[in-house]
C-alpha cells in the first residue's frame, strides 16, 4: 500500500519528540530521510549534523526505509547531534528571508509570461499590441533588476565555512535566482521578436 504511516519516539537531550512519517513509496512505507527531514524541522538539528541511533545501531543510509532496521510503531530512537549556533540561525533567516523576495519576483515575472502568452494568443487587439508589449518589457527589466539586486545581496553574504546549512542554502539560492534571470532574457527576447513581427506587419500595410 501506498503513504504508510509510522509513528515513532525520537528522544533528544532531555526532550522527546512524536515523529509521525507517512511513506512516499508503494509498499517501502517511510525511509530514514523523512525522518531526518522532520526531525530537522523538530529541534532545529540541521540533518548534516544528525546521528540517528535505534538499539545501538546508527541509522546511515538515508535511503533506507526505517522497516529495513527493524523500527516499527511506536519504537523509541535516538538523536545525537548539535543545533545550529545563534549566529548560524541569524544567517539562515537572512537567507530564508531573501528566498521570499524571490519568490515575490518569481510572481511577477510568471504573469508578465502568462500575459505575454495570452497577447501571442490574440486575446488583444492588432492595434493594442504594440504598448501592450512595451509595458511588458519594461515590467521584465524591472523583474531582472531585481534579481540582479538580490544576487548582489547573496554575494555580498560573508558565510563561515563551517556554516555547511547555510552554504548549501545560498548555492541553491543563487542557482534558483540565475535560472529566473535566463527566464527574464528568454521571454524579453520573445518580446522583442513578437515587436518586429507587428512593426512588419504593419510596414506591409498599404497605407
Amino acid at each position: 500500500m501506498s503513504g504508510q504511516t509510522l509513528t515513532v519516539i525520537v528522544a533528544y537531550g532531555s526532550a522527546k519528540h512524536s515523529i509521525t512519517l507517512t511513506g512516499q513509496d508503494e509498499g517501502k512505507g517511510p525511509i530514514v530521510k523523512d525522518l531526518s527531514d522532520a526531525l530537522a524541522q523538530a529541534t532545529g538539528v540541521p540533518q548534516t549534523s544528525q546521528k540517528l541511533i535505534f538499539k545501538g545501531k546508527s541509522l546511515k543510509d538515508v535511503e533506507e526505509s526505517l522497516s529495513s532496521y527493524g523500527v516499527k510503531e511506536g519504537c523509541k530512537l535516538m538523536l545525537i547531534g548539535k543545533r545550529n549556533s545563534p549566529e548560524e540561525e541569524s544567517e539562515l533567516k537572512k537567507l530564508k528571508d531573501i528566498e521570499k523576495s524571490v519568490e515575490q519576483s518569481a510572481k511577477k515575472l510568471e504573469k508578465v509570461d502568462g500575459e505575454l502568452t495570452g497577447l501571442k494568443n490574440g486575446f488583444l487587439a492588432k492595434d493594442l499590441q504594440a504598448e501592450a508589449l512595451g509595458k511588458l518589457d519594461h515590467r521584465v527589466k524591472i523583474a531582472a533588476e531585481q534579481f540582479m539586486k538580490i544576487l548582489e545581496q547573496i554575494d555580498a553574504m560573508n558565510i563561515p565555512d563551517n556554516f555547511n546549512d547555510c552554504k548549501m542554502k545560498k548555492k541553491g539560492l543563487v542557482k534558483t535566482v540565475q535560472d529566473f534571470l535566463a527566464q527574464c532574457d528568454k521571454i524579453e527576447a520573445c518580446i522583442a521578436d513578437h515587436q518586429s513581427k507587428i512593426q512588419s506587419k504593419n510596414l506591409a500595410l498599404p497605407e
